[in-house]
């Protein structure tokens, strides 16, 4: 994939750009990267359409304003983006944050988008997710004494559930920052995703979400977020809670759990069926 930036909406933005075809903008998840897709690139995905795959503001290589993560804000960066790459309409495919984003940009630009594709999102989640949520969370703004520490700690992580795959490196290798002495930290900054997070709950999702009356697509991972005991983060009976909201979207299951759907098995079954979906 060819690393890019573009200036828009005031904020630099970093994407990554792949494949040929129909335009398809990529957004990832709340705290991670445009390198997040890396997984269903391998498995084809660039093959499926021309890939944007954006670094949203404040992460990856993007630029970090000081201020202003509202959906508004995010939003008005990837319109300006098309704007500015002359993309009148395009394909959505947004992983979590990345598809509330995209119920929020249908909701302003409906006439720019010709289909969605949510990846593990939905109206509501699993009633734990703030806990459930929280060992990735506190990797942001924590200081690792080297590369190795980050990476040890990484490959532990409770939400990869021992499903190490090498396309999951490319990403984390994205996630941080190394600083003078050798020590390593996350690129995205703590209070710039509280901000972000607290811009979620500002909105009321139920109607944006009914109103999305384009061709849909819903992508659930229903395995365990953490240890064997844990629950999905995206229950599969809140997942078609929301795929009933819309009048024209379909629900698709996929193996691993929010984080590893996006490798290995999962990443196969999704670039299948987005395949699928997008041939219809």
């Amino acid at each position: 994939m060819q690393s890019k930036y573009i200036q828009t909406n005031g904020v630099r933005l970093h994407y990554l750009e792949a494949g040929r075809g129909k335009p398809i903008i990529v957004m990832h998840g709340l705290t991670a990267n445009a390198n997040a897709f890396d997984g269903l690139i391998t498995h084809g995905f660039a093959d499926l359409g021309h890939i944007y795959s954006v670094d949203l503001r404040g992460r990856g290589k993007s630029e970090q304003p000081p201020a202003d993560y509202s959906m508004k804000a995010h939003s008005k960066d990837i319109i300006g983006m098309m704007d500015l790459l002359g993309l009148e309409k395009v394909i959505l495919v947004g992983h979590s944050f990345g598809a509330l984003m995209s119920w929020y940009l249908y909701s302003l630009i409906p006439h720019r988008i010709e289909k969605i594709v949510f990846i593990d999102a939905a109206a509501r989640l699993h009633p734990d997710t703030r806990e459930l949520l929280q060992p990735t969370m506190s990797r942001l703004g924590k200081i690792y004494t080297s590369y190795k520490e980050y990476m040890n700690w990484v490959r532990e992580a409770p939400f990869l559930a021992d499903a190490w795959d090498e396309d999951m490196q490319s990403y984390f290798d994205a996630d941080i920052e190394f600083l003078a002495d050798g020590q390593v930290t996350s690129r995205s900054k703590p209070v710039h995703i509280i901000e972000a997070v607290n811009g979620v709950f500002e909105e009321n999702w139920e109607p944006l979400i009914r109103n999305t009356s384009i061709p849909s697509l819903l992508i659930n991972a229903t395995g365990a977020y953490g240890d064997e005991h844990s629950p999905p983060l995206l229950p599969k009976e809140l997942a078609k809670e929301t795929v009933a909201m819309m009048p024209n979207c379909q629900y698709m299951e996929v193996e691993g759990n929010h984080q590893t759907m996006m490798y290995g098995k999962g990443a196969k079954q999704i670039v299948q069926a987005i395949k699928d979906f997008l041939s219809k």
